[in-house]
Formats: structure tokens, sequence, C-alpha cells
């Protein structure tokens, strides 16, 4: 007998990649359970499928940065005393340094982060704690089909009271521009481009090497092409180095809301500046209605944060 659930949690994460830096992404979950039926005439209680199993799913990956941990690139070393780990991705150029608590990683043991390696990962960590009459379980992975453009994002909210205080975890998400009420294709390819696989971090978490608890592969590596964030939260210190082309700094928290309003604002300031230029040469008339439009120009930016759900920025 076969019971099945479909959407049963929405895994937001950050992985490591060799290629991409840390990516930011979400992903559907879809379970089947094999086995016999119970006294209760069920393989199990439906109840106990969205609770535990989508419980044990959570803990084990959302909201934390999953690290491929046998890709030669990897090093993980634990602190001697105490509960942090510091992660080195040595990527040529382009190295990734972290210090977190424990429970900020999933250590993969894989060479790269996939859905493959990751549904072998929850697998084992799932069956142990399932019935003696459950004896088969299959996980999907999938992404969310977005008819449009979207962006992979990784941040840190060092005030939130849950796992979102993580300092790498991201999302997949889809962005929707209007530009005086008509959807915009153009600007929202400019900002997937903008900030496809970025980390999106906060002008008052910057830090630097001197004050932060870097490894000796940290203090090798990192330099001026890096930028250095770090923050207290109630879970513990978070520290990230990062390659700063692969960054951008909001002079915010980067919650989805003002995720929402950055965009809104920098898309604003852009599209005037091209109106500007674009009349420049125009006759005084024209310029003063080229100005009229400029001030009354509207910008909605409809900014998703993972699956079904986000923000709505205006400027």
């Amino acid at each position: 007998m076969q019971l099945f659930v479909n959407d049963l949690t929405v895994i937001d994460f950050s992985y490591l990649c060799p290629e991409r830096g840390i990516v930011g992404e979400s992903w559907i979950v879809d379970i089947i359970l094999d086995g016999s039926l119970n006294d209760q005439s069920m393989v199990l209680d439906f109840g106990r499928v969205k609770k535990q199993v989508k419980a044990i799913i959570d803990q084990s990956v959302d909201h934390k940065l999953l690290i491929p941990t046998e890709h030669a690139y990897t090093q993980v070393t634990r602190e001697t005393e105490g509960t942090h780990y510091w992660v080195d991705f040595l990527r040529p150029g382009k190295t990734v340094h972290l210090y977190c608590p424990a429970d900020a990683y999933a250590f993969i043991d894989s060479d790269v982060i996939t859905q493959e390696s990751t549904i072998d990962y929850l697998q084992a960590v799932i069956k142990r704690e399932l019935p003696a009459n459950v004896e088969g379980l299959q996980l999907t992975l999938r992404a969310e089909e977005i008819n449009g453009f979207y962006y992979h994002y990784t941040h840190g909210l060092k005030k939130h009271d849950g796992n979102c205080q993580r300092i790498a975890h991201g999302h997949r998400s889809a962005l929707k521009i209007f530009i005086d009420g008509m959807r915009s294709t153009a600007w929202e390819q400019r900002w997937s481009r903008r900030w496809e696989d970025i980390y999106v971090g906060t002008a008052e978490d910057i830090s630097n090497a001197e004050s932060m608890k870097l490894s000796s592969s940290a203090q090798a590596h990192a330099g001026e092409g890096h930028i250095f964030y770090s923050y207290m939260a109630e879970q513990g210190l978070f520290e990230l180095i990062l390659p700063k082309n692969e960054n951008e700094v909001m002079p915010t928290d980067t919650t989805v809301e003002r995720i929402a309003d950055y965009i809104a604002r920098e898309i604003a300031i852009e599209v005037a500046n091209e109106r500007k230029v674009l009349t420049a040469n125009t006759s005084t008339a024209n310029t003063a209605a080229s100005e009229l439009s400029a001030q009354s120009l509207k910008i909605k930016v409809i900014a998703f944060e993972g699956v079904g759900k986000g923000a709505i920025g205006y400027a």
C-alpha cells in the first residue's frame, strides 16, 4: 500500500556550488510512503505525515547552508570548544568562508549539491523516525514552475527570532515589475541578471578581518576582493566572507519587504535618469512634460520569497 502527500513543504536554503558560489534555492517536497496498514487501517496518519515528517525535513535542511563535504574545495573544521564550525570553500579566486553554529549547516556526503544528493540525505534521516510498518520512502524535490524571470538570492536576518537569522540561507524567487501600470519584462530580466546567484547583505553588518574569527584558510585567501560580514543573533555569532562581485549591499535589513522596496526605488531612479537622457536635447516644452512624467512615475515590484509568498513595494 502507498500513501502520498504532494506539496508537503517547501525548503528554502542555500548551497555551495563550485561554479556559482553561494546559491539560494527553493524546492517543493512531495512524498510517497510504502508499507502495510497499521491497526488504524492506515500506512501513516496524514496528520502525522504533515507534522512529523515535515518537521524532520525542515529541521534537516530548511533555512540552512548545504555543504558538499566530498568536494575538493570544501574544508570543514569544528571548534575545539564550542558549537561552531568553520567552513572554507576554496574556489580559485572566489573563496567563501563561514563561521557559524552547527545548526546553520547541513553536511551532505557528496561532491555536489543536487536534488538527488539531498534526497539521499533526507531519506536517511527520515527513515530513522518512521514506524516499523512503513517499509519504503520516496521523496521528490522540484523547483516551482515560474512563468517569467526569477533570481536566486542568499541572505541572513540577524533580528529574526527564528531560523531566518542564519547568515547564509536563501530562496529562488519570482519577480514582477510594473512601470506606470504596465508589466515590464525588460526590467524583470535586468534584475534577474543583476541578482543571479547573489548574496544580499546589510550595510551595518559589514565587518573587517581584524575583528573576526578567521580560519587559517580565510586568513590566507580572503582579501580586498572579498566583503566581510559579522553579526550576533539569538542563535550565536555568524560570520561570512565572500567575493564582492557576488554580493549587493542594501542600506537596510534584507527582509522581502525591504527587498521589494529597494528594487522599486532603484528602478525609479534608473527610469527617471533614462528619461532625462532621452529628452536632454528636446524643446523646453517637451522637457517640462518629461519632468512632469518623471514626477508621476509609478513603480510596483512584486518580490517573492521562495514559493507562494512575498511582498509588494512601490516607488
